[in-house]
């Protein structure tokens, strides 16, 4: 059964290679894609997909839409140094959520300040690489289809 994984914000795809970080760019974690913001100053940052939120931190969640598979949307490279700073959680940690349910408000303020990067990485925990397609680089809306599995 194929599953659709949306962009979690507005702003433009780019490929995992492109992030600033050596385990999303190598896809330690798993396969998917990044996002890029611009120049906004908060972005309200969606669920991609239905299911549990089986983690939430201020600068990160995921949510297991199958019971042996998940995806994670990391907001910014190293924004869990900013201790919260500029993230107001929406959503509760273990809640059933559905795709397109505000998560998390980021003020991006305090990333830029402390000169992190404000891409954001989404994704697929324990997935094949192979039934997996991305979206293609360039402009997307939150809502839309990124990451397509099966």
């Amino acid at each position: 059964m194929a599953v659709t994984i949306a962009a979690p914000i507005t702003g433009t795809v780019v490929p995992l290679t492109g992030v600033p970080d050596p385990v999303f760019a190598k896809a330690l974690v798993g396969p998917g894609a990044a996002i890029d913001p611009g120049e906004g100053a908060t972005l309200t940052v969606t669920a991609p997909v239905s299911g549990k939120l089986t983690s939430l931190k201020p600068h990160a969640f995921v949510i297991s839409h199958r019971p042996d598979q998940g995806v994670l949307v990391h907001l910014g490279i190293d924004t869990v140094h900013l201790g919260g700073a500029g993230f107001t959680l929406r959503a509760e940690a273990g809640q059933q959520v559905e795709a397109g349910d505000e998560i998390i408000v980021w003020d991006l303020a305090a990333a830029r300040q402390a000169e992190k990067s404000v891409v954001v990485p989404v994704v697929v925990l324990e997935a094949d690489v192979e039934d997996l397609s991305v979206a293609e680089a360039g402009p997307i809306d939150a809502g839309d289809s990124l990451i397509r599995i099966g």
